[in-house]
């Protein structure tokens, strides 16, 4: 089988729908609003910021809920367009818990945000592997990673499994209805 794409969006439009995860926090305090701030995606920066990086100073937490607030603090940089300490965030989160599937998930977000495309397939992978959360959101990473490395019909099977695991979901359908597959 032949994959074309038809008419190419442009990868400004394809990176602002990159996904990313937010990680829940069991309990409240400072932790907890770092992760709803992460989630809500609403809120100033540097407030937010300062609220997680507070909660890993001063907040005594197990270690999942120390990872998860990584993450979640990674979330809110990526946002900004921190990528370097947001990729750093998401690495004391896998330090901490290693199979943490939305640090993963995140770190392939982070690189493909700086078009660093080939990095990105190695953290997606492992995303996919540990079955993350938000797994429709990885497939559609790794999607945009491989079709900017030039593997058109992974991207378009990447495509195809992030609206099966999320059906109607708007970003992925767009992204499909670019290919054209011939026998």
């Amino acid at each position: 089988m032949l994959y074309r794409l038809g008419t190419v969006i442009g990868l400004a439009a394809t990176l602002a729908a990159t996904a990313a995860a937010q990680v829940f926090v069991v309990g409240g305090g400072l932790a907890r609003e770092c992760f709803d701030e992460a989630k809500s995606g609403k809120y100033v920066f540097r407030l937010a910021e300062e609220t997680c990086s507070r909660a890993l100073r001063e907040e005594t937490m197990s270690r999942e809920n120390r990872a998860a607030t990584y993450v979640n603090r990674g979330v809110i940089r990526m946002r900004e367009g921190d990528y370097e300490n947001a990729l750093e965030d998401y690495s004391r989160a896998v330090a901490i818990v290693p199979d943490l599937g939305a640090a993963y998930l995140n770190e392939g977000a982070a690189h493909i945000y700086q078009k660093d495309f080939d990095s990105a397939l190695q953290p997606l992978n492992r995303a996919i592997e540990l079955e993350s959360t938000d797994i429709f959101a990885a497939y559609y990473n790794r999607a945009i990673a491989r079709e900017n490395t030039g593997d058109v019909a992974g991207a378009y099977y990447d495509f195809q499994k992030a609206l099966e695991l999320k059906p109607d979901w708007d970003l992925a359908e767009r992204q499909l209805r670019r290919f054209t597959v011939e026998q």
